[in-house]
């Protein structure tokens, strides 16, 4: 990639208006706004991508045989592994026959250099409890679904989502993986023995859940305040002068929105993401329909 040079200053040595060139890594490194704006300008990414496509959601479901619930996903190189394990538990006073759905995400250090090894930073607390908020909010399922015995036992589902590799747009990736292994779940047979206040509980017909709702999350970003990035890299994603996560659910229309600060947004603008975020929900939704079928012919 050609530099162009400075202006020469008279008196100034003449090195200093000699042409120069960087390799592409190097002025990526050095300029990272500037790398991208040139391919903008093209109405193209640095990844290829158009400025209005996501990248393809690949799902593989049941791949971690200890866990009773798991699904992979893979946004470009972007990969997340969700595993549910289902304990028995008290219900809460308040909820007796509601059980719970405890959603966690972890950005481990191996996943990206952008992390460091010690207790969970700021992005992983926040998409978790953001995750927790809206499964809850928005009734994924009937929480006296895990109910076991009302008052005394329930099941208790811990969603534990890793991030194997990290490339941006973790939040779409970690709730496509949470309903994914939703999806997959099944839940041992049990039975309350109030004699003894014990739970049996069997593998032998496992009980596959309803899911009353289905969010998917589609987020956007804006660059040099008139570019709109679908689904952004974790390269653009810091150089984006606001961002925008929509989340819907199928028929039912936006059940979520995430916006963390930066530059307002034109309602214009809006709308197209609105639109594009209930395109992008009907596509996640077929590529896990694809893997649970894959998974039953296997």
């Amino acid at each position: 990639m050609q530099i162009d040079p400075p202006a020469h200053t008279p008196g100034a040595p003449a090195a200093a208006a000699a042409t120069f060139s960087l390799d592409p890594e190097t002025f990526k490194k050095v300029h990272p706004a500037e790398y991208h704006r040139r391919f903008l300008s093209q109405n193209v990414r640095s990844d290829g991508r158009p400025l209005d496509k996501f990248r393809k959601a690949l799902v593989n479901v049941g791949s971690i045989t200890t866990a009773h619930g798991s699904a992979m996903v893979r946004l470009g190189h972007t990969t997340v592994v969700c595993g549910i394990k289902a304990e028995v538990a008290e219900p809460r006073p308040a909820t007796p026959k509601e059980g719970y759905l405890i959603p966690n995400v972890d950005l481990p250090a191996l996943c990206s250099p952008l992390f460091r090894p010690g207790p969970p930073g700021e992005l992983a607390q926040t998409v978790s409890e953001y995750i927790n908020r809206l499964v809850n909010s928005s009734k994924v399922l009937n929480l006296e679904d895990l109910c076991i015995a009302s008052g005394a036992a329930v099941w208790a589902l811990h969603a534990d989502i890793v991030c194997l590799n990290y490339e941006g747009n973790i939040l779409d990736a970690a709730l496509i993986a949470l309903m994914a292994a939703l999806r997959n779940l099944r839940l041992p047979t049990a039975t309350y023995h109030e004699s003894e206040s014990t739970v049996h509980a069997t593998e032998h017909r496992p009980i596959a859940l309803v899911l009353d709702h289905f969010p998917v999350a589609a987020t956007f970003g804006t660059f040099d305040g008139h570019h709109i990035l679908y689904d952004p890299t974790d390269e653009e994603e810091p150089l984006l002068g606001s961002q925008i996560t929509i989340v819907v659910d199928g028929e039912e229309g936006m059940c979520g929105l995430l916006k963390p600060g930066g530059a307002a947004m034109t309602r214009e603008v809006l709308e197209r993401c609105t639109r594009a975020a209930r395109d992008r929900c009907a596509d996640v939704s077929a590529a896990i329909d694809l893997a649970l079928a894959a998974q039953r012919i296997d």
